[in-house]
């Protein structure tokens, strides 16, 4: 018997490359946006970050004390370091922590201290003191807590034998001793307001002086502050409220210039005592 046919096997050749025709012209598909369909993509995220905020935007303001601080130290680690930025935290917290407390003990609503970078810190009260003299004792309460800091700092000090702790002390008691200049927003100027509205302007004056002896961007923000409240103040002075704000007893003018001369003499020595060389 004859094998059944078999084809002859041919060599396998894969297909040519297509090859477009010479007069094709690549034209991709090309996608048309609309101008609500752009506005869709770009509302999305936006309303989601605003969704955000109405849920947790009470937390946000809650955090804002310690993003200030952040912010604070962030500056200050720039400036002079990491001791020099947590001292100078601790001390501007202690000092303000002196007027929250006294203004809690009057019944005033106030807020946790707000630092400000380079302006140290502040808080704000909702309710002002009854008169001159309550807002002298809130006033003097931040120097009087702010230098028994200074002074825990300068003892821990002199028991570890530290210098750096004593310059750290050397700047608490510095802040709390400018903060006694007579002159608004400073506590100074907020104490001697039970004293006599007149030494606002020796504090103003002499706060000029020092902006054009030394100059200092500082200085002249403080500057430009305490003019425009004094001169807010001096319009008020013949209000019947005003009168009866700066209306202070005897006893109570002589215990607040007791308290502001005396406390300004310790913070004097105690700067004196905790003078360390610069190149500790």
């Amino acid at each position: 018997m004859k094998p059944p046919y078999l084809p002859e096997q041919q060599e396998y050749e894969p297909p040519a490359a297509y090859e477009p025709p010479e007069d094709y012209q690549y034209n991709p598909v090309q996608e048309h946006r609309s101008l609500r369909d752009v506005l869709r993509r770009i509302w999305a995220p936006i309303a989601a970050i605003g969704a955000f905020l109405v849920k947790y935007g009470a937390v946000a303001l809650k955090a804002k004390f310690l993003f200030s601080i952040f912010i604070s130290f962030g500056v200050y680690l720039w400036i002079g370091g990491p001791w020099f930025a947590a001292g100078l935290i601790v001390l501007l917290f202690v000092h303000e922590m002196g007027h929250v407390i006294e203004a809690k003990r009057q019944g005033l609503p106030v807020s946790a201290p707000m630092f400000v970078p380079l302006l140290g810190a502040v808080i704000t009260m909702r309710e002002n003191p009854r008169d001159a003299w309550h807002e002298a004792r809130i006033a003097l309460a931040g120097p009087i807590v702010g230098s028994l800091g200074a002074a825990a700092i300068y003892a821990l000090g002199v028991a570890e034998d530290s210098n750096r702790l004593k310059a750290i002390a050397f700047l608490g008691f510095f802040i709390n001793l400018f903060n006694l200049l007579p002159i608004v927003p400073l506590d100074g100027g907020r104490a001697v307001a039970a004293l006599h509205p007149a030494l606002w302007l020796v504090g103003l004056v002499g706060l000029g002086a020092l902006v054009v002896i030394r100059p200092n961007p500082i200085l002249i923000i403080i500057l430009v502050f305490a003019a425009m409240e004094l001169w807010r103040r001096w319009q008020m002075r013949g209000h019947p409220a005003a009168r009866a704000y700066y209306s202070v007893l005897p006893w109570q003018r002589v215990a607040v210039a007791a308290t502001y001369f005396g406390l300004a003499v310790l913070l004097v020595l105690g700067m004196h005592e905790t003078h360390v060389p610069r190149n500790f």
